[in-house]
C-alpha cells in the first residue's frame, strides 16, 4: 500500500512520522544539555536513518523529474552511509576501543569505495543496476560478517567486568540493534523490496533507541548519586579564586562558578546576579569548555582541585 501516490510504502511513511517526532523531542532534549555527547551521536544516527527512509521509499519512481540512474546513487548510497555509521556510532557513543580500526578504516576501504565504484562509476557508465549490485554486494556482503562478529566481541569485552543483569539485557539489546544491518547486503541483493528493508532497519532502531533511553535514564542516575555526594565536597572558595586567576575566567563567571559550588541552581544564580538563566547557563558552558568537566560535578571538583 503506498501513500500519496508515490512509491513510499505506508510502513515506512509511519516509522519517518514516528522517527521525526523523536527527532524534535531529541533535539530540544540535546538543546537543553548541548554536551551530552552520546544524544550529539544518537541524533545523528536518527537523521541518516530519516533520510535513509525517504530516500529508500520515494526512490526509484519514473515519474519524478530525476534520472532513474541519479535516483538509484541516492537511495543506495543513504542505505550505505547509514550502515557505514554504524561502526563509528557504536565507537563513539558507547567507547568501544576495538572498533577504532573498522570506523576509521575498514568502513571506507569495504563499505564506501565498493560504493562509490559498482554504485556510483560503474553505473553511471554503464546503467546497469543489476550489475552494479551482482558485484557491488560482494565486499559488504563478506565485510559485513566480519563487522558484525567485530561488533559482538567488542561488546562481550567492554562488558566483561559488568555481568550483572543490567548488563546482559544491554547486551542483548546491541546484538538485536546490529542483526539486522548484518543481513542488508543480502536484502539488496536478493532485492526483497522496500516493506522487507524497511521493517529489518527499523526494527534495528527501535532496539537501539531501547538501549539509548536505556543508558540515559542509568547515566540520570548516576549522575544524581555523584550530584547528592558533591554536598560532602567541602569547598575552599581561595582555590576557587586562583583557579579562577589560572583558568582566565572572567568576572562574571568567577562570580557564576563560586554560586554554582554553594550548590545554587541557575535560577537561583540569575536571580542572585539578576541576570537571565539563559545567561547562567551560557557562562557555564564556556566554564565546561575552559575546564574540560562535563558536569556541575566535575566542575566543582576542577574548581576546588589545589
Amino acid at each position: 500500500m503506498l501513500v500519496f501516490g508515490t512509491e513510499m510504502h505506508v510502513v515506512t511513511f509511519i516509522f519517518v512520522v514516528l522517527e521525526m517526532v523523536m527527532l524534535i523531542c531529541q533535539l530540544l532534549l540535546y538543546f537543553l544539555r548541548p554536551r551530552d555527547g552520546h544524544r550529539k551521536w544518537y541524533l545523528v544516527l536518527l537523521v541518516l536513518l530519516i533520510i535513509y527512509n525517504i530516500t529508500g521509499g520515494l526512490f526509484p519512481d519514473p515519474k519524478l523529474d530525476i534520472p532513474l540512474n541519479l535516483q538509484y546513487i541516492i537511495a543506495y548510497g543513504s542505505g550505505f552511509v547509514m550502515a557505514s555509521y554504524f561502526p563509528l556510532y557504536f565507537y563513539k557513543a558507547f567507547d568501544l576501543k576495538l572498533l577504532r580500526f573498522h570506523a576509521l578504516y575498514g568502513v571506507p576501504l569495504f563499505l564506501l569505495l565498493p560504493y562509490l565504484v559498482f554504485f556510483v562509476f560503474t553505473l553511471l557508465l554503464t546503467g546497469d543496476l543489476h550489475l552494479s549490485i551482482r558485484y557491488g554486494m560482494i565486499a559488504p556482503f563478506f565485510y559485513s560478517i566480519v563487522l558484525l562478529w567485530a561488533i559482538l566481541r567488542a561488546i562481550r569485552t567492554a562488558y566483561r567486568r559488568n555481568r550483572n543483569h543490567n548488563y546482559y539485557l544491554e547486551e542483548i539489546m546491541v546484538y538485536c540493534a546490529v542483526a539486522p544491518w548484518a543481513s542488508m547486503t543480502i536484502i539488496s541483493y536478493f532485492e526483497f523490496g522496500q516493506l522487507t528493508e524497511v521493517l529489518f532497519t527499523n526494527l534495528g532502531f527501535i532496539a537501539i533507541t531501547t538501549m539509548f533511553i536505556f543508558q540515559a535514564v542509568r547515566r540520570g542516575r548516576l549522575e544524581s548519586l555523584r550530584l547528592s555526594e558533591a554536598d560532602l565536597i567541602i569547598v575552599d572558595f581561595l582555590v576557587v579564586d586562583k583557579n579562577c586567576k589560572r583558568l582566565n575566567l572572567s568576572i562574571r563567571e568567577c562570580e557564576v562558578v563560586k554560586l554554582v559550588c554553594e550548590r545554587l541552581k541557575n535560577r537561583e544564580i540569575a536571580e542572585k546576579l539578576f541576570i537571565s538563566e539563559r545567561t547562567v547557563e551560557k557562562h557555564i558552558e564556556n566554564m565546561f569548555a575552559k575546564t574540560g568537566a562535563a558536569s556541575r560535578l566535575e566542575l566543582i571538583e576542577q574548581m576546588n582541585r589545589r
